[in-house]
């Protein structure tokens, strides 16, 4: 008999974190952080579930905070056994996962908290590392084969199959929404016997898809014409590159006169770099763009701010401007204090473009909060408070039921994950009823038996 655990990501959206048992062979997918009010959340230095030593292999599906996060605490704990991701994810990883050590031990210092594993333990995890390209297929035990395919969410993103004994086992990670600016759709994979998918709009659809570009394009000349301030908190991986090619095109298309734009994120930045390396992920429109000679990352008036002082800075330009600044859901870095600055100020726009985590500061605005304490300052909240869902990186409710129907013909059971209880329990009701489908919303640490 074959099992399932799940140690994250169970009831809700962050934290993932499966363990499959078969035989002899552990394998884990993801090890992310469990995110909220504050990066170095307590639980996050909890003792894991399971032996960590026993496990022999890690997949990742792509290197966002929560689905790489605790894996330097993994090997921290004893982990020994091999990592695989796609070449694109392993390289962003080494940037995101030394950015997040930086967060953990100033929130650890601030708040006496203790550390959930050192530096050291990032460059173990990334000495344990191996790269895998879409659609190659690699062992990952003695009877056991793994697919990584593009998953459409992220640069280098994947959905990983597994199978043993003529039965297939897939891992959707994180499902990317359709369409993208910088990114293919997703593959569809097809004739599995199990899914585990994401849930996170499970219970809602993207309304601004089609219109994300021009809402952008309102936003930004809405701020010229009130010689404001637009505040974009940053998701360093992935929305910004997408966000910056939008505004690149504005720019370059006569469409809008340019203005100064801020990258105030070293993270981005950094992130920004490995996009430039990996072109060949992107979608082919896009290449053929790079190819003609337009720069998609290097566009007038735009600068990326990659110190403190380059960051103080900002504030001294007058007119018109745009800061993008980390991070996305606005608990820490340099975005707090883009806020405080400007928050109480009626010609700001705050630009919310993706998810925000239920206790963080983006949540917090994005409900209406009328006052905020954002570094120790009692704010007042005059800004607009605006919001785009089309740039969700995630597929929406209907993107999701279409996935399942489309490769869901062999499907013994349905695992809905990776969304708060709502979304994932909405999900399951509408698989069952329009597919037919045995799908179930697993409890935190729950252990089912499967056939494979």
């Amino acid at each position: 008999m074959s099992y399932i655990s799940f140690y994250g990501g169970a009831g809700s959206v962050t934290g993932a974190n499966f363990l499959l048992e078969v035989g002899n062979a552990k394998i884990l997918i993801d090890c992310g952080l469990v995110q909220g009010d504050r990066f170095a959340m307590e639980v996050n230095c909890d003792a894991f579930q399971y032996d960590v030593r026993t496990v022999d292999v890690l997949l990742v599906t792509h290197a966002h905070a929560d689905h790489i996060g605790r894996i330097p605490k993994l090997v921290h704990d004893g982990f020994k056994g091999i990592i695989y991701s796609t070449p694109p994810t392993r390289d962003l990883a080494s940037v995101m996962l030394r950015d997040a050590y930086k967060v953990m031990v100033y929130e650890s210092e601030k708040y006496g908290l203790p550390r959930c594993f050192e530096e050291s333990d990032i460059e173990n995890a990334l000495s344990l590392w191996k790269t895998e390209e879409y659609e190659h297929q690699f062992m990952v035990s003695s009877d056991i084969q793994a697919t990584f395919t593009d998953a459409g969410h992220i640069l280098g993103s994947a959905m990983v199959t597994l199978e043993r004994n003529k039965k297939k086992f897939l891992f959707t990670g994180d499902i990317g929404n359709v369409p993208q600016p910088l990114l293919n759709p997703p593959v569809i994979v097809k004739d599995y016997d199990y899914l585990l998918m994401e849930s996170v709009y499970g219970d809602r659809a993207h309304e601004e898809v089609k219109e994300r570009s021009q809402m952008l394009k309102y936003y930004i000349e809405d701020t010229i014409h009130k010689k404001g301030t637009l505040i974009i908190p940053a998701f360093s991986l992935e929305r910004t590159q997408g966000m910056l090619f939008e505004i690149n095109n504005f720019f370059e298309h006569g469409e809008i006169a340019p203005i100064p734009v801020f990258l105030d994120s070293p993270l981005a930045i950094s992130v920004t770099e490995i996009y430039k390396n990996y072109l060949n992920y992107l979608k082919t429109a896009v290449q053929e763009q790079i190819h003609s000679g337009d720069d998609i990352f290097d566009f007038p008036k735009l600068s990326f701010t990659k110190t403190m002082h380059d960051s103080s800075e900002i504030h001294k330009v007058h007119g018109p401007k745009i800061i993008i600044a980390g991070s996305g859901m606005s608990h820490g870095g340099r975005i707090l204090e883009h806020e405080r600055t400007y928050l109480e100020d009626p010609k700001t726009t705050l630009l919310l473009v993706g998810y925000q985590a239920v206790g963080s500061m983006g949540r917090l605005l994005n409900d209406g909060a009328k006052k905020v304490r954002i570094l120790d300052t009692e704010v007042k909240v005059k800004a607009k408070i605006a919001r785009i869902r089309g740039y969700s990186g995630h597929a929406d409710r209907d993107q999701l039921i279409e996935f399942v129907s489309e490769g869901c013909e062999k499907a013994q059971r349905v695992f809905v994950t990776m969304g708060e209880e709502r979304s994932s329990l909405f999900l399951v009701q509408r698989l069952r009823d329009y597919l037919g489908l045995n799908a179930v919303a697993p409890a935190l640490n729950e252990r089912i038996s499967i056939d494979f």
